[in-house]
């Protein structure tokens, strides 16, 4: 395992096709699966590490993002990663900065209005990384459903060389997309919060079975969430996987995501929904058997699960 801290060093431990895993570290499950999947594809397996303020639009938010370096090369040394590349904040913005990288129309809807700026934070550091790195294939989550699709816009119109790979969401064994906004959850919280995967399962079986007004799937995801009165939604929607374009209809590749607060923790999460055999199939992701990485010692819940 290497540590490097220049994208001029990087560059020069890697040899053959190389994957690449972005990160903001204090890596979960959802994290390792990237690494486990670049590694199955690739000769060399970089994974960044590098929390970008960029992106961050709470106050607050960046100085409470939870950072632990020794135990994040750990656990990507185990799911396979040969390079971890920490750049400190001068190797990735130098001096003052006087270029973003705004995709427009994929980040109007969802996650857009509500996370101002947000999109740009992501595309900017996302291309710098891009550029820097130069990788065969790069690695995203599809938790961040419309996250994923803005990096394959953007990669594709700036002309990067190499392809977006999406891996498939991991969720805790209750069901529970995996983030580590979860360790903030009461246990009563923690309990409400499992209406969202119950109403995208339920989404997900309906569309399976023929269901193709977004009324109706936007309506079983509704109809679990209610259940749950503490459950603040800040929107449901069935948008295209290419371009974010929110749909009447599933008559294309599509994804269901929601976004919605259980306490003081805002949750995310999605069901993609592909075209299969003349119909659609639901991505649902995969469960944990044990407990998460996120609950150890050095969680960031003190060891709480």
């Amino acid at each position: 395992m290497r540590i490097t801290k220049t994208f001029f060093e990087t560059r020069l431990v890697a040899t053959g096709e190389v994957g690449f895993v972005p990160t903001m570290g204090f890596l979960h499950e959802g994290h390792l699966a990237l690494i486990e999947a670049a590694r199955a594809a690739n000769e060399t397996v970089i994974m960044s590490l590098f929390v970008n303020p960029l992106q961050f639009d709470r106050d607050g938010d960046l100085a409470r993002y939870p950072r632990d370096l020794e135990r994040d090369v750990e656990l990507a040394a185990a799911a396979g990663a040969d390079v971890v590349f920490a750049p400190e904040l001068e190797e990735m913005y130098p001096g003052e900065q006087f270029t973003r990288v705004n995709v427009n129309r994929l980040s109007d809807e969802m996650e857009g209005p509500n996370r101002p700026g947000h999109f740009e934070g992501v595309a900017t550091v996302v291309a710098k990384l891009l550029a820097g790195v130069q990788p065969d294939r790069s690695y995203f989550g599809r938790k961040d459903a419309q996250q994923l699709a803005i990096v394959k816009r953007m990669a594709a119109d700036l002309s990067f060389p190499g392809s977006i790979i999406g891996v498939p969401i991991v969720r805790e064994s209750d069901g529970l997309a995996l983030s580590s906004r979860n360790v903030f959850l009461s246990s009563q919280e923690r309990e409400e919060a499992l209406a969202l995967n119950r109403g995208l399962m339920a989404a997900a079986d309906a569309a399976e079975q023929g269901v193709r007004r977004t009324s109706e799937l936007v309506g079983a995801v509704h109809g679990e969430i209610g259940t749950e009165s503490n459950l603040s939604v800040e929107y449901v929607t069935l948008a295209s996987q290419d371009l974010v374009e929110p749909l009447d209809e599933l008559d294309r590749p599509a994804f269901l995501a929601l976004a919605a607060w259980s306490g003081k923790t805002r949750l995310i999460d999605n069901v993609h929904l592909d075209e299969a055999n003349g119909g659609f199939v639901a991505d649902r992701g995969g469960r944990l058997e044990t407990t998460s990485v996120l609950y150890g010692p050095g969680g960031p819940g003190g060891g709480r699960g």
